[in-house]
């Protein structure tokens, strides 16, 4: 059969389903009646064969685009993708979050506990041995005096707005990607996640017993607590992110390998997404407040500050929990006297 014999004695049905496609997308699907509805099917497969027979037969090019475009219109139609909503990304953000941290609580304090047993080797490490300065303290710090810096802080004229803004942008950016990298690592069975969380502990642990030696604990934890407390929660859980994957490849459960990994991943992705709103508010404290020392702002203003914004921040991780509770007390309780009685 010629292309243009093909073309007249297709056409009257390409016709049908144009029109059949414009009603559907002026007024949804659902305004089709049982019989239009069954015609778009069968004129959509049909268009699908007619689309294959012209490409094999290297037909006309005007025909091909005009095929292939009938096609994906009712493609798109038929298998609509999830549109993006507003309220979707403010229910996962207000529940689905929490509800997430309640089911995966053991990862997560699986990292925190590597976390703050670097910071212990990073502590003791340095009482035992002051000169493992060199290989266990950040070298951004590594020949910084504490005392000099803690004066020439007090001294400093407050930073311009534009300054605090690129430096929380800055930091917001770093920040995710070491989270990201702590993350992606959980493909190395979780060895990988357990040392950046471990290292990231070093190197708190280290530094501590730095300001701690010349007797500024407080100026230190007043510098580090107020975006400390969201930034490590954030670190935490993209380690535990990155455990979960582990647990798909060291206890698949029944399933390949790639099978379990590739279902854990889903729940591991959705826990670094949750990330992304810590990360947000431990950038933005960490370019203003944090850095903002005394005599501007005082230890103790600073560290209440840490802690009001901590309680805010575990008080919404532990709301999955609280509403979990709430839900199994509000269930109707049944009674029971030698038969079940509802």
């Amino acid at each position: 059969m010629e292309i243009a014999e093909f073309v007249e004695t297709k056409r009257p049905r390409w016709a049908a389903l144009e029109r059949l496609l414009d009603k559907a997308e002026a007024s949804g699907l659902k305004k089709l009646n049982l019989d239009e509805a069954r015609a778009l099917s069968r004129l959509y497969r049909a268009a699908s064969s007619d689309l294959l027979w012209v490409r094999s037969h290297a037909g006309s090019a005007d025909v091909n685009g005009y095929l292939n475009d009938l096609v994906a219109r009712a493609y798109a139609l038929t298998y609509p993708g999830k549109r993006f909503r507003m309220s979707d990304v403010t229910a996962f953000v207000t529940l689905g979050f929490p509800d997430l941290m309640r089911r995966e609580w053991r990862a997560f304090v699986a990292s925190l506990l590597v976390m703050f047993a670097g910071y212990g080797f990073g502590w003791v490490g340095m009482v035992f041995d002051p000169d493992a300065a060199l290989y266990l303290v950040d070298e951004q710090h590594l020949h910084l005096d504490p005392v000099k810096r803690a004066e020439a802080e007090a001294k400093e004229e407050k930073s311009s707005i534009q300054n605090q803004a690129a430096f929380s942008s800055f930091l917001f950016t770093h920040n995710i990607g070491v989270a990201f990298f702590t993350f992606a690592l959980g493909i190395t069975a979780g060895v990988g996640s357990a040392l950046m969380l471990f290292i990231t502990g070093i190197l708190l642990g280290s530094l501590a017993w730095v300001y701690a030696s010349k007797g500024l604990m407080g100026w230190f934890w007043a510098w580090i607590l107020p975006h400390g407390i969201p930034e490590l929660t954030a670190i935490c859980i993209a380690g535990a992110a990155g455990f979960i994957i582990a647990r798909g490849m060291i206890a698949p459960k029944g399933l390949s390998r790639r099978s379990a990994v590739r279902r854990e991943a889903v729940t591991a992705v959705k826990l670094l997404l949750g990330t992304l709103a810590l990360f947000v508010l431990a950038g933005c404290i960490e370019g203003t407040i944090s850095q903002i020392h005394p005599p501007r702002l005082s230890i103790e203003f600073k560290i209440g500050f840490a802690l009001v914004v901590g309680t805010g921040v575990y008080v919404y991780l532990l709301s999955g929990f609280l509403r979990r509770r709430d839900e199994r007390d509000e269930k109707p309780v049944v009674e029971t006297t030698g038969a079940a009685r509802v």
